[in-house]
């Protein structure tokens, strides 16, 4: 696994996420040329919410995209807690009450930020994906197919980083298929950006409705639309694919009548734009790297929306790779092995805050939405509201969402 020093290291990242953006730009920093290869036949925008946590920034920062971007929470912002008949009660439990400082933004942001910091050198190919990956001690010959005309070549690289999601194409090649990796929760996300107002709240107000097993959540936005988060659970994840997601969603919150709030995010639903209507699963492996092919971001470890921490993890683990392999630069084993055994015990803990925080999103029955009322009466009382937070979602973890792995 040595690499000569002083020859030109090629790395080949797979995906023009934010995981592959952070990957690219840490790699050139450390004067590696990184190919990136997207599937897609053009950048993506817009997006759904996200929170970027205070361990997440410090590597954005580094890496030159966090002077881009801000929290978008608007100041003054009311969270309201709903039902069906329209009441509503101030001091609600909000996303931006978690530990660990959250931003809250959308992924658009973030990816354009990340892509304004990437060097123009850095080569982007769109409309390709890997479709073989041999690897020897010294390299790896990755086969490259355009599919727009299904012409194809095969080049060689000194590393792989497969950052192409949670259906990676990267890791179903090197490491095997979906299904030995992929754990479902049972439940389904949807995201959206609203076209306009609610009629019942305030564009720089937030709102949740919870019923057992499902929820509605609509996050405000500093000088833009309110996005929406639909979860709710299922017994059949491929049957959820099998009609359009309006059809899937109605079904979902039915057959109860709508009220307004939720009947006009149900409407907005039917003409979304870049919706997100997937299965809420997790990632696990023994592993994220195999010889010179490694994994990042949600291809590797991939927490669960409702660790929150997808993003920040996406672009630490991206950061911190490019930091191994600059500190070891002759053995890329040692550099992969040593970022693997520094990264895990986070990923661990989020892992498993992904399941315990499950609650704080979508209680599923009427013991866990007890615990959600007591959380927002709690808010109200300093002393008590850490406790009722650890509760949901675990001090371990609210500590270590500040940390900065890079000072380990």
């Amino acid at each position: 696994m040595e690499v000569q020093s002083g020859k030109e290291r090629r790395a080949l990242v797979v995906g023009l996420g934010i995981s592959g953006i952070a990957a690219a730009l840490r790699l050139r920093q450390i004067g590696w040329t990184p190919v990136v290869v997207e599937r897609a036949p053009a950048r993506r925008t817009g997006g759904y919410f996200i929170a970027l946590f205070g361990g997440g920034r410090h590597p954005a920062q580094r890496l030159g995209i966090l002077d881009k971007l801000s929290n978008r929470t608007p100041p003054g912002t009311v969270q309201y807690e709903f039902d069906r008949a329209g009441s509503r009660r101030r001091g609600a439990l909000s996303y931006a009450d978690l530990p660990g400082t959250p931003w809250m933004t959308v992924r658009g942001d973030v990816e354009e930020a990340a892509f304004v910091a990437l060097p123009d050198d850095v080569e982007i190919r769109y409309s390709t994906v890997p479709t073989r990956i041999e690897q020897d001690a010294h390299g790896v010959d990755v086969t490259l197919t355009d599919t727009t005309d299904d012409t194809s070549v095969t080049e060689r690289f000194d590393l792989v980083v497969g950052a192409d999601g949670l259906r990676s194409t990267v890791r179903s090649l090197v490491f095997g298929p979906h299904e030995k990796y992929l754990h479902r929760m049972n439940y389904m996300a949807v995201a959206y950006k609203l076209p306009g107002p609610l009629s019942e709240l305030h564009p720089d107000d937030g709102a949740t409705l919870f019923e057992p097993n499902r929820s509605l959540w609509v996050f405000p936005f500093n000088g833009g639309l309110q996005t929406v988060l639909l979860n709710y659970h299922t017994d059949d994840v491929d049957a959820e694919f099998s009609e359009t997601p309006a059809r899937r969603v109605r079904a979902a919150f039915g057959p109860e009548p709508t009220g307004r709030l939720l009947g006009e995010v149900l409407d907005a639903l039917d003409t979304a734009d870049d919706l997100l209507f997937d299965s809420v699963e997790q990632a696990r492996m023994d592993t994220w790297y195999r010889g010179r092919v490694v994994l990042v971001g949600d291809s590797a470890w991939c927490v669960s929306l409702y660790a929150g921490m997808g993003v920040s993890m996406g672009i630490t683990g991206a950061d911190l790779l490019g930091t191994m392999l600059d500190r070891n630069p002759t053995d890329v084993r040692h550099a992969l092995s040593a970022w693997e055994q520094t990264l895990r015990p986070h990923v661990d803990v989020f892992q498993q805050n992904g399941l315990d925080q499950r609650v704080f999103f979508v209680p599923a029955n009427s013991k866990e939405l007890a615990i959600r009322k007591a959380l927002n009466v709690g808010m109200r009382a300093p002393g008590i509201s850490p406790l009722l937070k650890r509760m949901v979602t675990g001090n371990k973890a609210g500590l270590l969402k500040d940390r900065d792995l890079s000072l380990v």
